[in-house]
């Protein structure tokens, strides 16, 4: 699937000042390793309606959803995508493959001297050749192998890391989530890493049923916001799929009076495209939030496509009844999007109280649950 262009959104006159969404976070905050077990991590509970505060551990997560509620998370699967070679001339090199463009040509992020187009890589003992044909916007490569490599990542690639982790990870499974099966991401979806088996068969069993989406997240979710206007920010295209199961399980909850709960700001931004393309609006484009239609609960359909959706605040959120998200960067669209969901002097508050109360941030710290 090659990416549509990337368009500066132009429709969202009024100003958003990513310096509002910055919140002072200690190094020490960051967590490096994950906590044993997955659901041993920590969980701040939200209340939108009244902005009370409680705390728990994940593993309490039965007790604080109800009977009905359905869980829609996403199954993507990050793939071993960090390559290390050399050039044909000599010198290391560091890949980080992003997205097919084609059969063999890859938008990357890559890492040695002198990476110019027409510069050849050898990768493993010869099993992986490649040269650089161009460059990307983001300041990328654009590189062809000789033969398609996506068969040769099991053995040669690596699990990435985002970039603020610096502890070596001994089991490679720990940035996966024990239900991901679609491989595809450059990073983790890591509202998901808390969840073991045993804590989905609980669940089950108190009638607090799980659903999959699919979206593969690219490394630009790391990236802070460097405008200060944040409506000028430039917004990723990404795959995003609700299969028909999905949209059938969550139409029945619905129904019967169940609430939504969002695994993850990556399962959030299918939820709303899809619901967004079933009152015909395409998530594909820049959206003026002013313009779209008022929100409805119309069945939701299912959805497959590309989505750049922008969620800041003002947004109206139409598929989304309650969140399980991570401690997100300050400056970042995930931020802006939890924030649009709960209000953004709340989430500040909720941040400003779960560093006080030692909470861990980011991929494999701690959680919210938002309702």
């Amino acid at each position: 699937m090659i990416c549509p262009d990337r368009l500066v959104d132009h429709t969202l006159s009024q100003p958003l000042r990513t310096s509002d969404f910055d919140y002072h976070l200690p190094p020490d905050r960051i967590a490096q390793t994950p906590v044993e077990p997955r659901d041993s991590s920590r969980l701040l509970v939200l209340d939108r309606a009244t902005g009370q505060r409680s705390h728990h551990h994940f593993r309490d997560l039965p007790n604080l959803l109800r009977p009905g509620d359905l869980l829609v998370a996403n199954d993507s699967r990050v793939r071993p995508a960090r390559l290390l070679g050399r050039k044909a001339s000599g010198g290391k090199v560091e890949l980080l493959l992003l997205k097919p463009v084609d059969a063999t040509t890859w938008e990357t992020l890559a890492r040695g001297h002198r990476l110019a187009p027409g510069t050849r890589l050898v990768f493993g003992a010869g099993q992986a050749n490649a040269e650089i044909v161009g460059t990307t916007d983001a300041g990328g490569r654009l590189v062809r192998f000789d033969a398609p490599v996506e068969p040769l990542l099991p053995d040669l690639g690596h699990v990435p890391l985002p970039p603020y982790i610096h502890e070596h990870l001994d089991d490679p499974e720990r940035y996966q989530t024990v239900y991901s099966r679609v491989v595809g991401s450059a990073a983790a979806p890591t509202a998901g890493l808390h969840f073991t088996p045993a804590l989905i068969e609980r669940l089950d069993t108190l009638g607090i049923g799980m659903a999959f989406v699919t979206l593969h997240v690219g490394l630009d979710t790391f990236r802070p916001v460097e405008v200060e206007d944040a409506r000028s920010h430039v917004m990723h295209s990404e795959w995003a799929e609700l299969p028909g199961e999905t949209a059938a399980a969550i139409n029945a909850a619905r129904a019967a009076g169940g609430r939504v709960v969002a695994v993850g700001t990556t399962a959030v931004r299918v939820l709303e495209s899809a619901a967004l393309a079933s009152a015909g609006v395409d998530p594909g484009q820049p959206q003026d939030f002013a313009a779209l239609p008022a929100p409805t609960a119309p069945p939701l359909a299912p959805y497959s496509g590309w989505t750049r959706l922008f969620i800041t605040p003002g947004y109206q959120y139409r598929a989304v009844d309650a969140l399980i998200t991570n401690f997100h960067l300050p400056r970042s669209t995930l931020l802006m999007l939890v924030s649009a969901f709960a209000g953004r002097a709340a989430m500040l508050a909720a941040y400003e109280a779960a560093v006080a109360a030692g909470y861990r941030f980011f991929s494999f710290g701690d959680a919210m649950l938002i309702v």
